[in-house]
């Protein structure tokens, strides 16, 4: 099975935020990322990762 690489402007659209904050979360070490050249390939493994790590607590106290 072949992995599955997003940009990370893919990455914004999915999330409906700007590229830049996609970049910033690379940058910060938040997201996982493949440095190719100038451009940043996000493995779609890292990136469900991402998503599970900063799901929201949805319990009241």
């Amino acid at each position: 099975m072949e992995d599955k690489y997003y940009t990370t402007q893919e990455i914004a659209d999915i999330l409906k935020v700007d590229y830049m904050t996609v970049y910033r979360w690379i940058r910060a070490g938040k997201l996982d990322a493949y440095q190719v050249q100038k451009q940043y390939r996000i493995k779609e493994s890292d990136f469900e990762k991402f998503m599970a790590a900063n799901k929201a607590n949805n319990k009241r106290s």
